[in-house]
């Protein structure tokens, strides 16, 4: 199940406000850019590849590309910015009801 162009933009603004946060350079800007998109299209690859996969299996690749664009952020995010990160994040999840293990 694809994003709506509203989640799409619901998105795009909530990583912008956590960016504004976490005060990052250019160049941390145009990294995280480059994760998301890329975490994005993995996502919409694995739906193209596995049509009838059920909700369960989406929300373990969703939880597999967090947890690989985390480890990517720990790579160039001084730990403040990764702090931001981690606590906007995991109050995104809540708001968004989705459990932390998700």
């Amino acid at each position: 199940m694809p994003l709506t162009p509203e989640q799409r933009d619901t998105d795009a603004s909530e990583l912008k406000r956590i960016g504004s946060l976490m005060n990052l350079s250019d160049e941390q800007k145009r990294k995280l850019h480059d994760f998301m998109s890329e975490a994005s299209e993995k996502v919409q690859e694995y739906q193209q590849r596995h049509p009838k996969a059920s909700p369960q299996d989406l929300k373990k690749k969703l939880a597999d590309n967090r947890s690989i664009i985390r480890q990517r952020l720990a790579g160039f995010l001084t730990p403040e910015q990764l702090n931001i990160w981690d606590n906007q994040t995991a109050k995104a999840k809540e708001f968004l009801g989705q459990t932390l293990a998700a």
